[in-house]
């Protein structure tokens, strides 16, 4: 029986053409509350740019600020309305062939990403994808404003791919990426592309 290839696509700047994250959070809570909550945020803002904090702490300050104690329901609405009425303007064309070229091949598709799973699951679903991406921490049913377990970047990448299939059952693998964060992925892959889809 012949085996199966795995195609491992990142999101943000590789799928789409800017970080989805940060535009949900400014589409869901409008423009003035993002502006306000993110200027009260600068500090932190300016050493993550310097290198000098986490990006896992500073997406859980965002997370926080916005949207701590939101209803999980409440939440998953935004996404599908977010991924309904925003998303399809922000794909790379080339991104969404070669999404079809794969499923048409009859390979396992999946996208592996730090932006929430909450927030990218509406599309997946719709497009047949798998999904692994950041979990958020839920509390009696409202989000914490943390992060479950790790944020879904650079080595963390490749062990949730390792959790989630048997990489030996699949010929070959493929992986496409556009940042430092992605290269431990492309580096695991069969045929790795770094930023391919730039039009």
């Amino acid at each position: 029986m012949r085996k199966p290839n795995l195609a491992l696509f990142d999101f943000d700047g590789t799928i789409s053409n800017r970080d989805s994250f940060l535009l949900f959070v400014r589409k869901t809570v409008g423009l003035g509350r993002f502006c306000t909550g993110m200027a009260q945020l600068s500090p932190r803002i300016g050493r993550f740019l310097l290198k000098c904090y986490p990006n896992h702490d500073l997406k859980e300050d965002v997370l926080t600020r916005f949207f701590k104690g939101c209803p999980v329901p409440e939440f998953r609405k935004a996404a599908e309305t977010f991924c309904l009425g925003t998303v399809p303007f922000i794909l790379r064309r080339q991104a969404e062939s070669r999404l079809r070229w794969h499923q048409e091949r009859g390979d396992r598709v999946a996208v592996v990403s730090a932006t929430p799973e909450l927030i990218l699951g509406p599309w997946c679903h719709q497009h047949g994808l798998d999904l692994l991406a950041t979990r958020l921490q839920v509390t009696d049913g409202k989000l914490s404003g943390r992060i479950e377990g790790e944020n879904f970047r650079g080595l963390v990448k490749v062990k949730q791919i390792q959790n989630r299939y048997r990489l030996s059952e699949y010929k070959e693998i493929y992986a496409y990426g556009d940042t430092s964060g992605d290269k431990p992925m492309l580096a695991m892959a069969t045929h790795s592309f770094y930023r391919p889809f730039r039009e």
